[in-house]
Formats: C-alpha cells, structure tokens, sequence
C-alpha cells in the first residue's frame, strides 16, 4: 500500500518541475522584445526624423484649392424668339457649333434694307462723280471760249486803230471807223462772258466735289449699316466660343429673349483647366513660379495628379473681395492673410483624369525645393541620404 501511494507523488513533483520551467521561459524573452521593439521604434522614428528634414519641410500644402476654369456664359446679343436649341445639357462643343437658334427674318429684312441703302448711295457717287466731270469739261470750254474771245478782242482792237488812223486822214469813212469800235466793244464783252462762264463753272465744280464727298461719306455710313445688319443676323445664331462641355441651359424653344439674358454656359475641357489655391502668406516665402505640385481630390484621395506653379496673385484674396478690409479702425484684429496661386495642370494627366471637374476640392502640395525636386517617401528618403538610389 505504501509503495503504490509514493508513486503519485513522485509524478507530482515531476509536473511541478516541469511548469515551473515553462514559467520560466517567456520570463527570458522578454527583454530582447523589450529590446527589438525599442529598436523598431528608434529606427522608425530616425527614419521620419530623416524624411521630416529632407523632405517634409519643403512642402507646403493646403486643402483651400479648388479646380476652376474660364466658364463662357453666353446670351442673346439682339432680341429674338427662340426657334432651336441644338445641344442638350452636358453635350461636348466644338469651337462654332450652333447652340441656339433665333428666328432670323426680321434680320434678314433690316439687312436687305441696308444693302438697297447702300446701293443707293453707290448710284449717288457715280452721278456726282459724272457731275464733277461734267464740271470739269465746262471748265475747259469756258477756258476755250476766253481764248476765242481774247483773240477777237485782240483783232478788234487793232482793227478800231487803224481805222481811227485812217479816218483822222481820210482814207476811209467815219462809219467805218464807228463799226470797228463797236466790234472792239463787242469783243470785250465777248471775254468778260467767257471769263464769267469759267468763274460759275468752277464754282459749279467746287459744289459738285463738295456733293461727291457727301455721297461717299453716305456710301460708308450705308456700308456700316450693311456690316451691323450683317452681324444682327449672325447674331441670330449663338455659338460655341470654344471647345468645351454645354451646361446650365436655360433657353426654351419660343421663348422671347432679350440682350444680356443668360441662356446657356459652356465650360472648357480638363486641359484648359487650372487649380486656385489660397495659401497663408506665411507659406509664401520660397514659393516660385514652376515648382511642382501634387494635386490630390476630395472626390478620389488616390487619383492624385500633378501641376506646376504658374503665378501668385499681386494681391491677398481679402483686397480683390467686394469689401476690402479697412485696419485703420479701432477693431483692428490681425489675421493671417491668404494668397490665391495659380496652379496649371499637366495637360496629359488632366485628359485622363476623369474625375476633373470645374469646381471640385483639391489639396495642393507645393514643392519648394525647384522645378527638377524629386519628392520620396520614408524609405526613399533614407536611401537619398544614405547615397543610395
């Protein structure tokens, strides 16, 4: 009996043993856990210290961005009922198509009109010119006729001589010598006629030009009114003014509208598309012009795309809102003041970004280090540091 009862506890004590050393074991890890996590944790926080100071510090970012673009607004530029809207809503354009059509047949009247005005006025400039020709001929006769004139008064005059001589000795009758004054006479007057002729011809022609002249300053005056009536009836037809997207219609077939009357917009494409970010004026200071930029969307955090820096506004955005900020007052509190930048976005990355949208959020992270700067992660970092690529 007592030899089968030691054997329990000798089994006993052998298990007792046996966990004790089990306890002891993890008793031993510990401190190289202790030790590996310290170093993991040494090692991480070198490496982000690292990336802080290569890296990091460098970037300046802000979530104030937004997409924009230059959105065309188009409307009537004449008064008209509304015969057709070509496009639909969120239709691609191309430069010149028609979006809207306005019944064009009051303009095509006005523009009839203009062109029988005008060629009244072209009827008018040849019957003055052919006036001032006309003018111009009588001149010339009338300077003939003085000429004949003179001649004969020249004749006259030697002729009532002779005869004077002639008479005083007898040689020919005092009727005679009466006849040759007369004519003498006659041939002065003869050369004051012509000579009066010339003076109302060339007045005539002085009035003729002067009628020239205003029929060629009707003919442009009729010529301008052709081109507006021109453009009154190209103006029936609204346009796209470039390549774009159509949106915000709000033009209705028979709808009556008038100059100014917004009726539909048209938005540029994504490659015409640029990003407004407002950075505090304490960001500003190594921001440049050329400077790469990472864009990353609300709307999508992983389709980030990449810009440059184009310009930095001559102005904070409090200046150019509607009322500026007046400090010279009583209630002065400094704020820290915002810069919109103007970031243009890789052409090739904006036509393939789908998600670009005039208007969408943006997080725009400059890059101050210069246009050829390389940005790297954690681990990059490190191996540029290290010298290793």
């Amino acid at each position: 009996m007592n030899a089968v009862a030691e054997k329990p506890a000798a089994l006993t004590a052998d298990a007792q043993s046996a966990g004790k050393q089990l306890r002891r074991q993890p008793r031993r890890r510990g401190p190289a856990i202790k030790l590996g996590a310290a170093l993991v944790v040494a090692v991480g926080g070198v490496l982000v210290a690292n990336w802080w100071f290569t890296e990091a510090v460098y970037i300046q970012s802000t979530d104030n961005a937004y997409v924009q673009g230059d959105i065309a607004v188009l409307g009537p530029r004449i008064d008209g009922d509304v015969t057709a809207v070509n496009v639909a809503d969120n239709q691609v354009v191309h430069a010149g198509e028609p979006l809207i059509t306005f019944d064009p047949r009051d303009r095509q009247a006005q523009l009839d009109s203009a062109r029988g005005a005008a060629g009244e006025a072209t009827a008018a400039i040849t019957v003055a010119r052919r006036q001032v020709d006309q003018q111009r001929a009588a001149i010339a006769q009338s300077e003939a006729m003085i000429a004949i004139a003179q001649a004969e008064m020249t004749r006259a005059s030697a002729e009532a001589n002779r005869s004077g001589s002639l008479v005083g000795a007898g040689w020919t009758s005092r009727q005679a010598n009466e006849v040759a004054i007369a004519d003498q006479k006659k041939a002065t007057a003869q050369v004051a006629s012509a000579t009066a002729v010339r003076d109302t011809a060339t007045q005539t022609l002085t009035v003729a030009q002067a009628q020239l002249a205003q029929a060629e300053a009707r003919q442009v005056s009729a010529d301008a009114q052709v081109r507006i009536a021109e453009n009154n009836l190209s103006y029936t037809v609204v346009r796209a003014p470039f390549d774009g997207v159509a949106g915000n219609r709000a033009a209705q077939v028979g709808q009556h509208v008038m100059p100014g009357q917004q009726l539909i917009s048209v938005t540029p494409p994504p490659t015409q598309l640029y990003v407004t970010a407002n950075f505090k004026e304490t960001q500003l200071a190594a921001m440049r012009p050329g400077q790469k930029v990472l864009l990353t969307p609300d709307i999508n955090t992983k389709a980030a795309i990449t810009g440059r820096v184009a310009s930095l506004a001559p102005a904070t955005g409090a200046l150019f809102s509607l009322l500026p900020p007046e400090n010279a007052t009583g209630n002065f509190t400094k704020v820290v003041q915002r810069v919109p930048v103007r970031i243009a976005i890789d052409p090739k990355q904006a036509a393939a970004a789908a998600w670009l949208r005039a208007g969408l959020s943006v997080t725009a992270e400059v890059d101050t280090r210069g246009p050829d700067s390389v940005r790297r992660g954690i681990i990059g970092a490190a191996f540029a540091t290290l010298g290793m690529r």
